[in-house]
């Protein structure tokens, strides 16, 4: 009897929030999510994009007894790295440039509520660190504050990434993913759920026909089949655009295989095989941070100057001369030369005949005395120069150097550029 009404109230739960489905992976992410919602429990909501994960911290909220309190979705991705802080802890009068007055963030408005943080593995690690604090003790500072303050929310995250790899990558906290993961609940990908493709497909028809004041469209036997049995890497938000999108534009209104396989895309996000070759490109185009656009840099400069001094080192041994050329002291990597002053001096043998060539392409190559610069004097010139290239434009200064534009301003504030 008890599972017969449990049965009742996971199709009651579904009929409430607009979930279409009988997989039973789907029915077992309801049920814990009912399960839990009682408690005060961190819940963690991982699946693919475009599953439908917003759906259940809206159930974990509705069902706990935080319901009649506020209730608030963040997507951490589309915050800047530089004020999210500013947005969950709040910041006091003056903590930074544009904190024109005290700011409340949404640990302290929510509380008493639901705080669903959708795309957490987007959170830089600072920001993890004081996100861990907050779920451990309930305490939290505000920026530019000392003062300690207490807030009673209950938090609900979720992603799209895979947070082991992330862990082992050093880009999350372990600490913080054991502590949100107290209780994971995994929506399926729409591939496993084949027999929900054709309901869905339905739902969305349905939609569509009674928004726009059309007959709805039908699939044949044959069509449901390719309709099942293709792979939907973009999930249930694929499976609707589709359907609009055949809706809108096809004029007949029972829709065949080949009407279907027009829609079908196979060159999809996600569907194709990425060779070791296009990774390694990747890798040579694509920087994970500043710091290794700097090292890159760095060492693209190391190798000119050491090719540099082999083509004056060749020049010297072929005209008869062991003058030592200038180089690069070994061993020491934290500093870097650089060519900072001019001094002309005579880096072959006065009495060896060159022509106009070659003695300009030795001028060229020794005409420099070696300097050191620290790393941060370095990354601080590389950005002054950008910004200068770009008129002070930072989007564009961001694009030439390779990195985020919440990254450049951080570094702006930190060289006082």
């Amino acid at each position: 009897m008890s599972i017969i009404m449990a049965k009742q109230s996971i199709q009651q739960v579904k009929q409430r929030f607009g979930i279409i489905g009988s997989a039973p992976e789907l029915d077992r992410a309801v049920d814990i999510a009912l399960q839990v919602a009682p408690t005060d429990l961190s819940v963690f909501i991982t699946g693919e994009s475009g599953v439908g994960k917003e759906s259940f911290p809206q159930i974990v909220h509705q069902y706990s007894k935080r319901k009649h309190g506020p209730y608030f979705a963040i997507n951490c991705g589309s915050i800047p790295e530089g004020t999210i802080d500013s947005e969950l802890f709040g910041h006091e009068k003056g903590s930074f440039t544009g904190a024109t007055g005290t700011r409340k963030g949404y640990f302290e408005v929510a509380d008493g509520g639901t705080l669903f943080l959708d795309e957490a593995g987007e959170l830089p690690l600072p920001t993890q660190a004081r996100l861990l604090r907050v779920l451990e003790s309930g305490e939290f500072i505000k920026v530019g504050s000392s003062k300690v303050e207490k807030s009673d929310v209950r938090v609900v995250a979720a992603t799209n990434l895979d947070l082991v790899k992330a862990v082992e990558q050093g880009k999350f906290r372990e600490d913080l993913y054991y502590r949100l993961n107290t209780v994971p609940i995994r929506v399926p990908p729409l591939r496993d759920r084949k027999e929900d493709i054709p309901l869905l497909f339905r739902k969305f028809a349905s939609d569509c026909a009674e928004k726009y004041m059309m007959p709805p469209i039908m699939l044949t036997d044959d069509a449901r089949t390719m309709l099942k049995n293709y792979r939907w890497p973009g999930n249930v938000r694929q499976l609707k655009n589709i359907t609009e999108q055949i809706s809108i534009i096809e004029k007949e209104r029972t829709i065949t295989t080949d009407i279907l396989q027009k829609y079908l895309p196979h060159d999809e996000v996600g569907m194709l095989p990425i060779s070791v070759s296009s990774l390694r490109e990747a890798d040579q185009k694509t920087f994970g941070s500043e710091r290794e656009i700097l090292y890159q840099v760095l060492f693209d400069m190391k190798k000119d100057i050491s090719d540099l001094k082999q083509v004056v080192k060749n020049i010297m041994e072929e005209s008869g001369s062991h003058t030592p050329g200038p180089g690069i002291l070994p061993g020491d990597h934290s500093q870097v030369p650089v060519p900072v002053k001019y001094e002309k001096y005579e880096a072959y043998p006065k009495n060896i005949s060159l022509d106009g060539d070659e003695r300009n392409d030795i001028q060229d190559a020794t005409e420099y005395e070696e300097s050191t610069m620290s790393i941060s004097e370095v990354e601080k010139e590389m950005i002054a120069k950008a910004l200068e290239r770009h008129n002070g434009k930072r989007k564009l200064a961001a694009g030439d150097l390779g990195i985020s534009e919440r990254t450049l301003y951080r570094k702006i504030k930190e060289y006082n550029l």
